[in-house]
């Protein structure tokens, strides 16, 4: 795999930095703490790598005895995700019969973003088509191909390296998202492509490259390194003030619609602070009020081993017994395993009614309450 090294105006990070272009200095210019949700993305990307190499004939080593997240889970999403890339090379086969395979390589697009670049997962050209696979491992948020400010500059990226060797037309993007059992595709014209390069791309880039243009808050803020401390992002939400608190009998559906379309953010921003503060506090940083104390905390043995021989010795059973989860039956068994011996064993009682903007791709259920009465 190769270095990390990152873009100020990284590919990666183009839906915030195109959403606010201010934010990319500010994100430049904090430190990378890094999370372990990261660590053990790159531990996944990496094993996803070896197999990609391995099915194109390359002469690999295993990676496995060094990565600190490996599991049963990461083996079975990576063994998914090449598959996948085998099909898009059999559909690439389709159209030249010796399409390029590229694995974790260096696009720059620098060309339409000041010092641009960013890396691909998986890069196939086939005479007139590109195609761009990107390798998600979070599952907390679904990630969709379509207008993705990313692959859009993966696809530049590549277009730079490519065209001028091979008549490209179109481009196909996916991304793949096994742990949330997403794989979303889109497709567009290298002359559409090359249109939001110059007049959307660019100039935004240009902005952002200087710490200029305009705040914005919104949905992009979530992996912002600054967005604790966003005087935009407080403004934003504190528009909520506005309501007082108000009991929510009182308040039209318009201004709880208003409410709703926030609350999720108000929720996340609050959280934010609250940790921010807390490791602000543990740098004897002061907040009129507030003090650090010791959270509750639970007891817990020692050494489980050790318990487990005494009480056994004792003569008691100290184990609890019960069926695996439905997850960890699957890792058990297989899949193929799992559908053939509890296929029809398996139910799936309606979901509990949850309230979600309207762009969820959830079909709107019939909200008569007789449909969610338990049955007597």
């Amino acid at each position: 795999m190769p270095p990390i090294n990152h873009s100020m105006l990284s590919a990666s990070s183009a839906n915030r930095w195109m959403a606010c272009p201010p934010s990319a200095k500010l994100n430049a210019n904090s430190e990378d703490t890094g999370s372990d949700f990261a660590r053990e993305g790159t531990c996944a990307h990496e094993l996803c790598e070896y197999k990609i190499r391995k099915l194109l004939g390359e002469d690999v080593q295993n990676p496995t005895e060094n990565l600190d997240f490996y599991d049963a889970e990461m083996e079975s999403c990576s063994d998914e995700y090449t598959s996948y890339i085998g099909e898009c090379i059999a559909a690439a086969k389709q159209k030249c019969s010796d399409p390029i395979v590229l694995v974790e390589q260096r696009l720059d697009f620098s060309e339409y973003v000041p010092n641009g670049f960013g890396t691909g997962d998986c890069v196939i050209v086939a005479d007139d088509t590109l195609f761009i696979v990107d390798f998600k491992y979070g599952q907390g948020v679904e990630v969709k191909a379509e207008n993705n400010p990313q692959m859009m500059l993966y696809a530049l990226g590549a277009l730079v390296f490519f065209d001028s060797l091979y008549d490209i037309a179109n481009i196909s993007m996916s991304i793949f998202q096994p742990r949330l059992s997403n794989i979303s595709e889109w497709q567009i014209s290298k002359a559409a492509l090359l249109d939001w390069a110059e007049n959307t791309l660019k100039p935004i880039a240009e902005l952002a490259a200087k710490g200029e243009g305009e705040f914005k808050a919104g949905e992009h803020c979530r992996f912002c390194k600054v967005k604790a401390t966003c005087r935009k992002r407080a403004e934003y939400n504190l528009e909520l003030a506005k309501y007082d608190f108000a009991v929510p009998d009182t308040l039209e559906p318009i201004e709880i619609a208003a409410i709703l379309s926030k609350a999720e953010e108000l929720s996340a921003w609050a959280a934010d602070i609250k940790e921010y503060a807390l490791e602000q506090a543990l740098h004897e940083v002061t907040f009129d009020g507030f003090k650090v104390v010791e959270g509750r905390s639970v007891r817990k043995y020692k050494d489980e081993t050790a318990v487990a021989e005494t009480v056994s010795n004792a003569g008691f059973d100290p184990f609890e017994k019960s069926v695996l989860g439905i997850t960890a039956m699957t890792k058990l068994l297989g899949k193929a395993k799992f559908e053939e011996l509890l296929g029809g064993l398996i139910v799936k009682p309606k979901g509990k009614p949850t309230l979600v903007p309207i762009s969820d791709k959830r079909a709107a259920i019939n909200t008569a309450a007789e449909d969610f009465k338990e049955d007597v």
